[in-house]
């Protein structure tokens, strides 16, 4: 429960760093979000308006103050260009990305895993070197060349949909279209998952407990699985987190290739468009995302290590 708390207070820790710094952000952004508001016909007259009724026109500590009052209360206010609540653009956002998230995770992890423990069970061999030639270039290949890479070539031949979402998941018209660009997302992980997983299998393969367990006879399958796989979770968990948190990242840049509807593409549109309070509740959901995403994989951490989490 210690570990827990102290957890929990980091993270609450950031999001409010992440907060002010958002919120400063905007706040030296050279677009006014009264004029923005008030359209190219506006008056001036009509933006002073605005800007008093928006509280533009108080102290900067005294803005900050009230947005996170309002945040306290769930409020993240108006979107400047719809008027809708920013709380139910992100809600009609939010699905898209995590279905994308999840559509990347589940096959590029099992996969990339399943390469390491190959590459390490038959180092030196041809094997090997192929595998950390695919890793390589997964970690070398920027995802936007990826997913313009499949576009040209499946999405141009037809074999695959490449523009939007048709559906939900579960619908094969929904797994149809989010294809192509689960493949663009998930393929960055491959590279360093399989080469964390190949290194922490090598080393548990050369440990003691695994060499007496060859030497009663074990078979190969489960020495790999039980004995070396299973105590070279820790370096792979770790690096799974991060890299699926830095999917946050990813998703924007994919989400804006395959005009998927997620928050990425919504908080891109945003910032241009100059919509501030809707850039900052986009960001804030982001973080929330990210630091969600580090607080589980720190329990699973602390669950798979005991004695990491009493240090």
């Amino acid at each position: 429960m210690t570990h827990l708390f102290n957890r929990l207070l980091t993270s609450l820790t950031v999001l409010m760093g992440v907060i002010v710094i958002g919120f400063v952000l905007i706040q030296v952004a050279p677009a006014d979000p009264a004029a923005v508001r008030a359209g190219a016909s506006g008056t001036a007259e009509e933006i002073a308006e605005i800007r008093t009724e928006m509280g533009l026109d108080r102290p900067v500590a005294v803005q900050l103050g009230l947005y996170v009052w309002r945040l306290a209360h769930l409020d993240l206010g108006r979107s400047m260009i719809s008027s809708q609540p920013v709380s139910g653009e992100i809600a009609s956002t939010i699905g898209p990305t995590v279905e994308l998230m999840l559509a990347s995770v589940v096959w590029s992890i099992p996969l990339a895993i399943a390469l390491g423990v190959l590459a390490a069970y038959r180092r030196g061999r041809w094997v090997d070197r192929l595998v950390m030639l695919v890793s390589v270039c997964g970690v070398s290949l920027p995802v936007f060349w990826i997913g313009m890479l499949l576009i040209q070539t499946v999405g141009g031949a037809g074999w695959l949909p490449y523009l939007g979402r048709s559906g939900p998941l579960w619908t094969l018209d929904g797994l149809l279209s989010i294809a192509l660009p689960a493949i663009t997302l998930g393929s960055v992980l491959i590279g360093p998952v399989a080469r964390i997983t190949r290194t922490a299998v090598i080393e548990t393969l050369g440990a003691d407990y695994v060499r007496t367990a060859r030497a009663k006879g074990a078979g190969e399958g489960r020495i790999l699985l039980r004995h070396a796989l299973r105590n070279a979770w820790l370096p792979i968990v770790t690096l799974v987190g991060l890299q699926v948190g830095n999917l946050l990242g990813g998703a924007v840049v994919t989400e804006q290739i395959f005009s998927w509807p997620g928050v990425g593409r919504m908080a891109v549109s945003a910032i241009f468009s100059g919509d501030y309070p809707l850039a900052q509740g986009a960001i804030l959901v982001t973080a929330v995302g990210f630091l969600i995403i580090n607080l589980a994989v720190d329990m699973l951490y602390a669950a798979l290590d005991p004695r990491g989490s009493k240090q």
